[in-house]
């Protein structure tokens, strides 16, 4: 043990005495020396290895910190959670639950709770939350007020900022940016270097490629957003080069909409009723009706 409790030195919590440390050989990883005092704990479980605990920073319950980890400033870690490998936590950060914060960085006024886990070199920062089943991991960070929660998860170099929530079973991953008070939910997928600011993405939909999903907007069913496409409250406001709807590919060229090997002109398709096509494709009226609105919008019709 790197580590011994000063008895005398303490606080309460919840009823509970907190003892501070102080180090009594050297942990050179933390520029650490013999007889520097550092934070508060409960209980020797609370703190092993070459972690360290500083400044007004408290771990207690059944928490523990441990391998080269580092909770400092006015961070708390407490509950069943568990703060390790090089992770650290710091500021008015709070760890707890049964969380894991593994390598990754949590602060700020951050909060990781419930069962989530953050990890890699991922950072949650500023008010966000990360909590429920959700996972954060690899370069991913959550910032601002965003939360992430559920079951959803957020990877690779992913950002989720502002007021902008993911959850449920979502997945927002690559070099996807979720932003502004942006929602995606359910069984969505944001990825690649998609952006989604504001608009809403749920259900089955998936948004990649290069697309852009703002304002008002929805995509949501089993819908298809990709390539360069943008959508600004519910407007196409550039070449659709690839939607899937039910699926169905829809492209929409200079003055032409195309299915396959159906091409309509604007005026045409804005007349197209669902008896004219319900011989040829196996989608139902609501679905035509669903596609044929999506279209109109994308056109400004």
């Amino acid at each position: 043990m790197n580590y011994k409790l000063l008895k005398k030195e303490f606080v309460m919590k919840g009823g509970v005495k907190l003892y501070r440390i102080e180090a009594i050989k050297d942990i050179p990883i933390h520029e650490v020396k013999k007889g520097d005092k550092g934070g508060y704990i409960g209980k020797i479980d609370n703190l092993t290895d070459n972690a360290w605990v500083c400044g007004n920073a408290r771990v207690y319950g059944n928490a523990e910190v441990s391998d080269n980890a580092r909770v400092y400033g006015n961070a708390e870690v407490y509950g069943d959670a568990m703060v390790y490998g090089n992770a650290g936590v710091c500021g008015n950060a709070r760890v707890y639950g049964n969380a894991e914060v593994c390598d990754a960085r949590v602060y700020g006024n951050a909060k990781v709770y419930g069962n989530a886990r953050v990890y890699g070199n991922a950072e949650v920062c500023d008010d966000a939350m990360v909590y429920g089943e959700a996972r954060v991991y690899d370069n991913a960070y959550v910032c601002d007020d965003a939360e992430v929660y559920g079951s959803a998860v957020v990877y690779g170099n992913a950002g989720v900022s502002d007021n902008a929530r993911v959850y449920g079973n979502a997945g927002v991953y690559g070099d996807a940016w979720v932003y502004g008070n942006a929602g995606v939910c359910g069984n969505a997928r944001v990825y690649g270097n998609a952006e989604v600011c504001d608009a809403r993405v749920y259900g089955n939909a998936v948004v990649y490629g290069d697309a852009r999903v703002y304002g008002s907007a929805k995509v949501y069913g089993n819908a298809r957003v990709y390539g360069d496409a943008r959508i600004n409250k519910g407007k196409l406001t550039k070449l659709l080069k690839t939607v899937s709807l039910f699926d169905y590919t829809i492209s929409i060229g200079a003055g032409f909409v195309f299915c396959g090997c159906k091409r309509w002109s604007y005026a045409k398709f804005k007349k197209l009723e669902y008896k004219d096509i319900e011989d040829e494709v196996a989608i139902t009226k609501k679905q035509f009706s669903d596609i044929k609105k999506m279209v109109l919008l994308g056109i400004g019709i």
